[in-house]
């Protein structure tokens, strides 16, 4: 039952937003399946990473999710883990992502201070900006880069081929959590916090994460064309583009009913489907 309170408390089961553009970045590096070793490194450092910025994130939220309906069950608030529990699984994570990182290679290692402290800015942000949206892209945008560099060991190689995959996380995650946001608006602006929905309005918003969206499929495209795949990609970009299009056709200024259904499940798919072909066309036309 302790173990299930720290697994919602980090609502682990998100990982599959983060983890499969992390093994993109690492398959794209390699150009196919990377050593079993790094690939090993890679999913601890993405895992780990995630359970540090999330844990963190409970706790600097803890009180404003206290006051805020929808997440007054939330784990802290609830006291079914304590303030100090979620502070040592922090710290703990923290030096499992520092330490598999140094196990990759220096560079990564040396690197992996500087991630770990804009995973944690982005939970300060929404206090006093509301492009918190664009940050929580940028944690995520991380991933790609990471293994990318956890691969090759050094700067070396077309950059441009994890730059344009980072950069269509950031968007795709920015328009998702402006969706997600939408559900706390009213609370947001009580509140004093910033958001797009704050400060926008929910019709914008929801105008912006679909923008934001068509850059992503655009950014996609990108990787592939520079990446040089072959049509397999293609078509888990097809499948992509097709999940955001259902995403944004659930969820409508005046029924937000479904957001959970478009956040959680659309995404996660989204981001499976992409690895799932680039795998498959690495695979087949290496």
């Amino acid at each position: 039952m302790r173990l299930r309170s720290y697994l919602r408390l980090v609502a682990f089961e998100h990982s599959v937003f983060a983890l499969p553009f992390a093994l993109q970045g690492a398959w794209l590096a390699a150009r196919g399946v990377p050593a079993l070793r790094t690939l090993v490194w890679v999913v601890v450092c993405a895992v780990s990473a995630r359970t540090a910025a999330m844990g963190f994130n409970r706790l600097v939220d803890a009180r404003v999710d206290a006051a805020n309906p929808r997440t007054r069950g939330r784990e802290i608030p609830a006291g079914a883990v304590s303030v100090r529990s979620a502070g040592v699984l922090v710290g703990l994570a923290s030096a499992v992502f520092v330490l598999a990182a140094h196990a990759l290679n220096p560079l990564c290692g040396r690197l992996s201070w500087a991630v770990l402290a804009v995973l944690f800015s982005y939970s300060f942000t929404k206090r006093f900006t509301f492009l918190s949206h664009a940050v929580l892209g940028l944690s995520l945008g991380l991933a790609p880069l990471g293994a990318w560099l956890a691969v090759r060991g050094d700067l070396g190689g077309d950059l441009a081929v994890p730059l344009l995959l980072a950069a269509a996380v950031l968007s795709w995650v920015a328009g998702f959590d402006l969706i997600y946001a939408c559900q706390d608006r009213e609370f947001d602006v009580r509140a004093g916090l910033h958001s797009v929905p704050a400060r926008f309005g929910i019709r914008a918003a929801l105008l912006a994460a679909r923008w934001l969206h068509v850059l992503t499929v655009a950014l996609l495209l990108g990787v592939w064309v520079r990446a040089d795949l072959a049509g397999i990609y293609l078509v888990a970009v097809a499948v992509a583009a097709a999940l955001l299009v259902w995403e944004h056709r659930l969820v409508r200024p005046d029924d937000l009913s479904r957001v959970n259904l478009a956040f959680f499940t659309l995404n996660g798919w989204v981001g499976v489907g992409l690895f799932v072909g680039l795998a498959a066309d690495l695979q087949l036309f290496p």
